[in-house]
């Protein structure tokens, strides 16, 4: 596999900048209720930039049969954010640059908390400036039948950080592989909420905080939120685990991988944890961010879905492959062949153009440049996607029935990444 996957990657990059499309003012689409199967008629459909800083392009509503049409300049030269308002949830599509069709996709909406449930929790410490960063991922599964998505504005999904602990920043990535900021409740005695609209599928649920590292050591104490679930630690080389029911399991990308059977709810894990850890190169984290779709909701917005800022300081460690950086929006932006008019010989009218011609070309060849770092930044994302997938096989925490749905679904992004 790991032969595999880069000889995957590389092949998407090559066909992506092979790509050549220029369709740019126009889109069509329609607005699906997958949870009836039948279009949604005139429902508001807001069309938004996120390389304009959230930019209003076009505001239309659905026809009778749930189609809209909608017109502007920039459509088709840059990535395009779709938001349909469905019984005051939004529901978020994204459009790349040179296709002309987009389809969104809303559901109902329940507040019956037995819709989703947690199917993994994989728990990351790493020393920092003299402190210890807690980094935590919940995967979420909503396999409602029909398909419905969980929303309650008051918070519909608890986690608990350990004592002492300072919560930074908690993120919620959907079905578009965006990383999405989301305000915490704070339910007092280090039990937080968020509201967000679970929508089928798998959602991950991320959070990160500080803990005091007094002499490079601490004792963790991680409280259970949730039964059922065997919990995943993961520390960098030089950072040792230890604490009663824990078991190395190897590594992996360079990490060093421990187990805990599962807890019962409200029950706590003791973790010592010691050391600072091996030095990592740095990659390139810092240019790989976009400005993020919101795909769900906060306590302060509602229902309403934002984007957030690019990039968290906190999630920037690159020795855990981007597993906790934010995903850029590589996964819709497509290559974009230039173009450039050359003149046929003896014309006198082509003279006058040519400085024009030529900046344009350099506006094109800037553009070209900043898709290019975009997609780095997804055939990275999706690289990190396996890397999470296989850990939570090595871990069992994850079905082999899942395990190949999950697999099947990274495959269908690669291979609609080179589609486009």
């Amino acid at each position: 596999m790991k032969a595999l996957w880069p000889r995957l990657l590389a092949t998407a990059l090559t066909a992506l900048f092979a790509a050549s499309v220029s369709l740019a003012g126009t889109v069509h689409g329609s607005v699906v209720n997958r949870t009836t199967g039948k279009p949604i008629p005139n429902t508001d459909v807001d069309l938004l930039s996120p390389t304009a800083g959230m930019a209003l392009l076009a505001s239309v509503k659905t026809d009778a049969q749930g189609q809209f049409t909608a017109t502007n300049d920039a459509i088709g030269t840059g990535p395009v954010l779709i938001r349909a308002t469905y019984k005051g949830v939004s529901f978020n599509a994204f459009l790349p640059p040179g296709r002309p069709q987009v389809d969104v996709e809303v559901f109902d909406v329940t507040k019956d908390s037995k819709v989703i449930f947690p199917a993994s929790h994989v728990v990351i410490f790493q020393p920092q400036n003299g402190k210890l960063i807690g980094a935590e991922e919940y995967n979420v599964a909503n396999d409602s039948n029909p398909p419905v998505a969980y929303f309650r504005s008051e918070g519909n999904f608890e986690f608990a950080i350990p004592e002492k602990a300072e919560l930074k920043h908690v993120t919620a990535t959907g079905s578009l592989g965006m990383d999405v900021p989301q305000a915490s409740i704070d339910k007092g005695k280090g039990l937080y909420a968020i509201a967000y609209a679970f929508h089928p599928g798998r959602t991950d649920v991320r959070l990160s905080y500080e803990l005091p590292y007094p002499g490079n050591s601490a004792t963790v104490k991680l409280p259970a939120t949730y039964s059922g679930m065997r919990m995943l630690l993961v520390a960098p080389p030089g950072v040792t685990l230890s604490g009663p029911g824990i078991s190395a399991a190897g590594q992996e990308q360079g990490m060093n991988v421990f187990l805990h059977e599962a807890l019962a709810a409200k029950a706590a894990l003791n973790v010592s944890v010691s050391g600072v850890g091996t030095p990592q190169p740095a990659e390139a984290a810092d240019g790989r961010g976009q400005q993020q779709g919101q795909e769900g909701n906060s306590r302060t917005q509602g229902p309403q879905v934002d984007l957030a800022p690019p990039r968290i300081n906190d999630f920037k460690w690159p020795l855990l492959f981007g597993m906790f950086a934010i995903f850029g929006l590589g996964a819709i932006l497509l290559s974009r062949k230039q173009v450039m008019m050359v003149p046929a010989e003896g014309s006198e009218q082509a003279a006058p153009s040519q400085s024009k011609k030529a900046a344009k070309a350099a506006k094109k060849q800037a553009g070209v440049e900043a898709v290019k770092d975009s997609v780095n930044a997804n055939l990275d994302s999706l690289k990190e996607e396996v890397f999470r997938l296989e850990l939570r096989k090595q871990a069992g925490t994850i079905s082999e029935e899942d395990y190949a749905r999950e697999k099947s679904r990274v495959e269908k992004l690669l291979r609609d990444l080179v589609r486009g």
